[in-house]
């Protein structure tokens, strides 16, 4: 499991920005100037008052909280609405396994640590990292990586799918993927001094993972963040892989920058403008 939200979870928090933002990819009218009107459904009246972004800590004898967030994520409601679901998502799978102890004492106290922290910010792109983990119990806790890029323009959360929406579109992305991991595998494996039979096992174990990490598919690639040029266009995206995903937990968490000559061809005639090749 590449993060500590179950994929049935990760499904439902993203279903229901989904709901929550189909007024903003409909080109509507930004839900921060939008005043709430009777019978305005339940989506949009979450949009008319998006949640406050307040920091979060809480310590008891069973399980301690933290969470932070940035204070500009709140100018812009739909972004600060998916930061909560997905923290509040992350917290309720702790309070979940809490609640299975029964009331007993963990032999160390369940925890969940997780920080939103600004990326970009620009007045066509805005993007905030999620990064941290959860422990309930085990030898070490569940790392929590997400990413969030919203298009303030578009009034529009930017996801992998939208980006490059044909199925062979991942093919080419893929592939650059793949070698420039299996040249920092190589690399790793030479400063281990590793040989023989040692040297092939580390290599055919890491390699699987990153064939099956990578597969040329949405999913695979659908934390990225934008790598920016001086005039605000993005030159790169840098695709992200949480413990797992690419490489051994003790590896954390992984990143890939794949350039704009790469992707422009391959990306949604919408989304091109976005980009320039540095």
């Amino acid at each position: 499991m590449s993060d500590s939200l179950r994929p049935s979870s990760r499904a439902a928090v993203f279903a229901m920005l989904l709901v929550l933002l189909a007024g903003c990819n409909r080109g509507d009218t930004p839900p921060a100037a939008a005043a709430p009107a009777p019978g305005q459904t339940a989506a949009a009246a979450v949009l008319a008052a998006p949640p406050a972004l307040k920091d979060v800590i809480e310590t008891t004898p069973g399980y301690i909280v933290g969470i932070s967030y940035p204070s500009q994520a709140a100018a812009y409601p739909p972004l600060a609405q998916a930061l909560h679901a997905y923290a509040e998502a992350a917290r309720a799978e702790l309070m979940q396994a809490v609640a299975g102890l029964k009331g007993a004492k963990p032999r160390a106290p369940y925890d969940l640590s997780l920080q939103f922290s600004m990326v970009v910010a620009t007045p066509r792109v805005v993007a905030v990292a999620a990064d941290g983990s959860t422990y309930t119990g085990g030898a070490h806790g569940a790392p929590l990586v997400e990413r969030f890029v919203w298009l303030p323009q578009l009034q529009q959360m930017l996801a992998a799918e939208q980006l490059i929406p044909a199925a062979d579109g991942w093919t080419p992305v893929s592939a650059y993927v793949r070698e420039q991991l299996m040249t920092g595998l190589s690399a790793s494996l030479d400063e281990e001094a590793l040989e023989g039979d040692a040297r092939a096992g580390q290599m055919s174990l890491r390699s699987r993972m990153i064939d099956d990490g990578t597969a040329p598919s949405a999913a695979n690639f659908a934390r990225f963040e934008p790598v920016m040029n001086a005039d605000g266009s993005i030159r790169a995206l840098r695709f992200v892989f949480p413990p797992y995903q690419v490489a051994p937990y003790v590896e954390g968490t992984v990143t890939v920058d794949v350039p704009a000559r790469v992707l422009l061809p391959l990306v949604a005639a919408e989304y091109r403008p976005l980009f320039r090749q540095g």
